[in-house]
């Protein structure tokens, strides 16, 4: 827990309460860690694209958003490694599919959508 200040307290109950919502710091720098992957409009509508066509191979997806190949499977890597996407081989291909259940409802809360063949 973050140390209090040595000030006089103008009403200590709402001090108290406040100091009360950082009682698992871990929580919130876990947050900070999400939200820092989210900053980045690139991973951002990768996720977007993930979302509404589950099951896309890096050359698709990288052409949807206008990137290349290395910058997707770099992101995706990412992405990967906090557990946000997963990936499925189909024969020579690699598929990439949302993984992460908060994940998926935060791109709701966005705007994201399905299409009609995943909804």
């Amino acid at each position: 827990m973050w140390p209090v200040p040595d000030v006089p307290a103008i009403d200590p109950g709402k001090r108290a309460e406040a100091a009360a919502a950082l009682h698992d710091d871990h929580a919130i720098e876990e947050w900070a860690s999400r939200f820092a992957l989210l900053a980045d409009p690139n991973r951002l509508r990768l996720l977007f694209c993930l979302h509404r066509a589950p099951g896309i191979a890096v050359s698709d997806l990288a052409a949807a958003c206008g990137m290349s190949d290395t910058s997707v499977s770099h992101a995706l890597r990412l992405l990967r490694s906090n557990g946000w996407v997963r990936f499925q081989r189909q024969g020579r291909a690699i598929l990439y599919s949302l993984d992460d259940d908060t994940i998926h409802d935060m791109l709701h809360r966005l705007g994201a959508t399905h299409s009609n063949e995943h909804s």
